[in-house]
């Protein structure tokens, strides 16, 4: 069942990711940005550490704590795929800003948990937070470079969310 969720948050997840886009290309970005082949190459064992770590401690949790252990499991690979829809799909370095931050208080409470049912678990969680954190910080400064279609991107996010 973890392998699948992960999967499919990757797929859904992929299918809004647009590099090649002229709007894209035009984003200023830093020049610590990894390149674009670095994404799939970290993003592919990332995927697997985490339907690893999700199979184990669900299996490892005591009845009381599976539910919500699966529900926070479920809830956090939701973010993960919808950060690509806010940040590509929307055009809108702001929103995707906003989503990585919700994807990294999720990851801290994903970890929390899954440190209740199985420590090791947890510890093959750890370079997926880290890299959701990473990013985190390099949307932030594609955002901030990109201040002047911040507006923009605000106002497209918002109006998404109000119909």
């Amino acid at each position: 069942m973890s392998a699948t969720a992960v999967a499919a948050a990757a797929v859904v997840g992929s299918l809004a990711v647009k590099p090649d886009t002229a709007w894209y290309r035009s984003l200023r970005k830093p020049a610590w940005q990894p390149p674009s082949w670095a994404f799939a190459a970290v993003w592919t064992p990332l995927y697997g550490a985490i339907a690893w770590a999700g199979g184990h401690a669900l299996q490892r949790a005591d009845d009381h704590e599976r539910r919500p252990l699966a529900l926070g499991l479920g809830l956090n690979l939701t973010l993960n795929a919808a950060w690509n829809w806010l940040f590509f799909a929307r055009r809108s370095p702001a929103a995707g800003l906003a989503g990585t931050l919700l994807l990294d208080a999720s990851n801290l409470h994903l970890l929390r948990r899954v440190h209740r049912s199985d420590p090791a678990a947890a510890l093959a969680l750890v370079p997926y937070a880290a890299w959701c954190a990473f990013a985190t910080a390099l949307n932030a400064d594609i955002a901030r470079r990109n201040a002047a279609r911040r507006d923009t991107g605000w106002r497209r996010f918002a109006q998404s969310l109000t119909g």
